[in-house]
């Protein structure tokens, strides 16, 4: 009985640092400046972006469909994070009007 019960402590102690282990890494990480001296820090991951804004916000956004480029935005599409090339931009609300505009890959 003690041997089943130091058994399964060691089973389960074992797990909890699995997900540690597996901690996925970006698969990109890019930072961009924008119009108005604003700022994007871009980690990119297989489905998603995980974006922080120059004001501070931090948004993880899924990878959605795109014509051409890489597009991220939330459920409603309120908030959209697109990336081509070395540009990139996000719009909140009015997907005509960027409130991160011309941003540009900054060289490492």
């Amino acid at each position: 009985m003690k041997a089943q019960f130091a058994f399964a402590a060691v089973a389960v102690a074992s797990f909890a640092f699995v997900p540690a282990a597996l901690a996925e890494d970006p698969v990109a990480s890019v930072n961009y400046k924008c119009a108005d001296s604003k700022t994007i820090a871009a980690a990119y991951y297989a489905d998603r972006v995980e974006i922080k804004l120059g004001n501070g916000r931090d948004l993880t956004l899924p990878q959605v469909e795109a014509a051409s480029g890489i597009r991220y935005a939330n459920a409603d599409e309120s908030v959209v994070f697109w990336s081509k090339g070395e540009g990139a931009f996000v719009t909140e609300g009015d997907p005509n009007k960027p409130t991160y505009a011309d941003c540009v890959e900054e060289k490492k």
